[in-house]
């Protein structure tokens, strides 16, 4: 379990690295090659960046099997708490002795932890049966351990 969480948790971390080279990757491009115009070209590449982070953190980090569309707002609502937070954390250590670019730095750490657990139980919850021994619908009753049962001889 805990070789399976550390490998999680390093998906989670490579995937949000990805994501920030797509932000930052794009952004130049559309700005300093295409010419696109700063404030179009900041929400364009952002936009692009959160969308490969659902995506990836859905299908390779968690691996989730729940609905896409539930995920997605969910993700949706996470990120625009996000933005607020990020935005409360950056101006209280503005108008403190440490800068701006600290609060950057702690809201940074602060939104990463918690959205590696918000995405592992909330947004992209695993399914857990209830009764690991009990059988999914449909299928066969697990086999008899007793000694020397054989279901095949009962018929």
């Amino acid at each position: 379990m805990r070789v399976f969480l550390q490998r999680r948790v390093i998906r989670f971390l490579v995937v949000g690295a990805l994501s920030f080279g797509i932000d930052l990757g794009l952004l130049m491009v559309l700005h300093e090659v295409a010419g696109v115009e700063l404030w179009i070209a900041t929400p364009v590449a952002f936009i692009t960046s959160l969308l490969f982070n659902f995506l990836l953190q859905r299908r390779y980090t968690f691996q989730a099997t729940n609905k896409g569309p539930v995920s997605a707002v969910k993700y949706g609502v996470l990120v625009i708490f996000n933005i607020f937070a990020t935005d409360l954390i950056v101006l209280f250590f503005a108008g403190t002795d440490l800068t701006y670019a600290t609060g950057k730095v702690v809201s940074t750490v602060l939104t990463m932890v918690w959205n590696f657990f918000i995405y592992k139980y909330w947004i992209f919850p695993s399914a857990k049966p209830a009764d690991p021994d009990a059988a999914a619908p449909g299928s066969p009753p697990a086999a008899d351990t007793k000694v020397g049962y054989e279901p095949s001889r009962l018929r």
